[in-house]
């Protein structure tokens, strides 16, 4: 109600509205015709109907079941259970009574000064498949690679880790499918193992932390590629970063294999490129309608900067993950073309060191026994020949160096 504040002198624009024909009679001298009765009232099913088609005219992106992620958990859970049944702390361990919670049997875990997260020995984790450089680079193992991101160290590890993948992982599969969301957090877990094989060499790196961050990488590149469609978009980028901020300062602390969640991460942010694009003109259109207004359908369209990001993902990620395999099957470590990387995944403080303390013992045979002695801190130990294999022995003596 009211004029348009025109100026003066401006043309008029009238608009006129054409109600629809009715069919009616008009008698002569009555003036007007009479009033038509309202329509009758929708049966509520029909309304809901009418909704529901409704909705689904406007529904813009499939909605879909999660289950890969569920099933990824669970098979996460059932390996971990496997490893601690091959591991067998009571028969691989001297004294068995040094296992942690023995009434789990075969089950009991390794003595916390050697596993703290409540997990298996490391020579376990190798035979199960641990990412072990020398394996991948001598005995051209590379499958290792894939491995190691269903292994985890502990109870702890695991819970963790798939804790993270059920908030991160469920919502994603829900937004775009099993299929993408399956080959992002694969290929950004493998990104992840083989950056922190090009960069540490020695001891075992298990976990699905890499392919963890992989699906962060990928939210966050899916917001920027999508950013047209989010109302948010500033809370939910600062979000975003502040999350992924805190993780890789977690990274830092000893004993944590930061370049796996930071490979892990880089493949998880351009796979989401390539992935997790989505057309924005049917949104757009939709969202500037007014309320209550029919939209003409809109063809699936996306933004010239949208391909121009797809090419340049694809082929980085390609470049990338072909480079670092093929320089890591040649034995190349980057520690030593970048002296200054190692403090990405460990900076050392008065609290702690980040050098990887190497484990050296030297046996003598006596007998039926054998004598262990630790050469880093001289503690040494007499054992029964017939109990001492080649694994048992390596046992005794990461405990004889740890004790």
């Amino acid at each position: 109600m009211g004029r348009d504040p025109s100026p003066p002198g401006s043309p008029e624009v009238e608009v006129k509205i054409h109600p629809r024909r009715v069919a009616s009679t008009v008698h002569p001298g009555r003036g007007t015709p009479p009033p038509l009765s309202p329509p009758p009232p929708l049966n509520p099913t029909h309304e809901r109907e009418r909704d529901r088609e409704r909705d689904r005219d406007f529904s813009l992106f499939r909605r879909w079941f999660p289950w890969l992620v569920p099933s990824f958990v669970v098979a996460n859970i059932t390996i971990f259970i496997v490893t601690m049944y091959v591991n067998d702390c009571p028969n691989h361990s001297f004294p068995s009574s040094s296992c942690v919670a023995p009434f789990l049997g075969r089950f009991s875990f390794q003595p916390l000064r050697e596993n703290p997260l409540f997990g298996p020995s490391s020579i376990t984790l190798g035979k199960m498949g641990a990412l072990e450089v020398d394996k991948v680079v001598q005995k051209h193992q590379a499958w290792r690679l894939l491995s190691c991101i269903w292994l985890h160290g502990g109870v702890v590890h695991v819970l963790a880790n798939m804790l993270s993948l059920v908030f991160i992982g469920i919502r994603l599969e829900q937004e775009f499918g099993f299929v993408r969301i399956g080959f992002l957090y694969v290929i950004s877990g493998f990104g992840g193992s083989l950056l922190s094989a090009l960069f540490i060499q020695s001891g075992i790196s298990v976990g699905a932390s890499g392919a963890l961050f992989g699906l962060l990488g990928g939210m966050l590149s899916e917001l920027l590629m999508n950013w047209t469609i989010y109302a948010n978009k500033c809370a939910a980028l600062l979000t975003l970063i502040v999350i992924v901020v805190i993780n890789l300062a977690v990274g830092i602390l000893p004993h944590v294999d930061n370049f796996a969640h930071i490979g892990g991460f880089v493949s998880g942010f351009l796979l989401g490129c390539v992935f997790l694009i989505r057309p924005q003109f049917k949104w757009v259109s939709q969202q500037n309608s007014p309320h209550g207004h029919a939209v003409h359908p809109v063809k699936y369209k996306h933004k010239p900067y949208q391909y121009v990001l797809w090419v340049i993902s694809f082929i980085l990620l390609l470049a990338g993950l072909i480079t670092g395999l093929v320089l890591l099957l040649r034995g190349v470590n980057l520690n030593e073309r970048c002296s200054w990387c190692h403090y990405l995944s460990c900076v050392p403080t008065s609290k702690w060191s980040c050098k990887t303390e190497q484990l050296y013992c030297e046996t003598i045979q006596m007998g039926n026994q054998l004598n262990i002695t630790c050469l880093s801190n001289g503690r040494s130990d007499i054992f029964p020949l017939s109990d001492t294999g080649s694994l048992k022995a390596q046992q005794l003596c990461s405990k004889l160096c740890n004790s």
